[in-house]
């Protein structure tokens, strides 16, 4: 496995827009969003002691942006943002990538894991995407929970780009809904 190194000095240039793209799909807010990136560069920056350069320095932060759009939610809808989904959980050690918010410390994060509403959460989500239609649940799943790469899922289903979008898209909008009327009422 490649040994990564931290250069914070790149940041902003390298993964901003990745970041901010990545977290205006899940707060649909720009000011949000703009305020999580600048949260995740300096809880980087004040973790980075804590980075052992098992992955790279882009998915570490993507880890530390999870978290904090896990506390985002759970500031502003207490359900929503408790709820930490642990749907595809590898326990080898070299699985690079695997639930790295597991091997990031931020000192600003206030989430305490509650286990027993993160196993009702993933059982409400595997009802849900069980609801979808066959395709959109697979290319869902490959593509969401396996995080497998466009390509290699169009090569595997014979779809093009497009299509993969577009039932993507229509599965997050269906399992949203699937999981407000499940899950998010109180």
């Amino acid at each position: 496995m490649t040994e990564h190194v931290l250069n914070p000095e790149k940041w902003i240039d390298s993964y901003a827009d990745y970041l901010f793209n990545y977290t205006i799909g899940r707060v649909n807010d720009v000011e949000v969003a703009k305020d999580l990136v600048q949260e995740t560069f300096l809880a980087g920056l004040k973790s980075a002691k804590n980075y052992k350069g098992d992955a790279a320095e882009r998915t570490w932060l993507i880890a530390i942006l999870k978290r904090k759009v896990i506390d985002h939610y759970r500031k502003t809808n207490s359900k929503k943002g408790r709820a930490e989904v642990r749907m595809d959980y590898s326990a080898r050690i070299d699985a690079q990538g695997d639930w790295l918010e597991e091997q990031v410390a931020d000192p600003f994060s206030t989430f305490e894991n509650n286990a027993i509403e993160t196993q009702e959460l993933g059982r409400a989500i595997h009802s849900c995407i069980a609801k979808l239609p066959k395709k959109q649940a697979l290319v869902f799943t490959m593509k969401t929970i396996q995080d497998m790469d466009t390509e290699t899922i169009c090569n595997e289903l014979d779809i093009n780009p497009s299509n993969l979008w577009v039932m993507i898209h229509r599965a997050r909008t269906a399992l949203m809904g699937c999981l407000n009327q499940n899950w998010f009422q109180t």
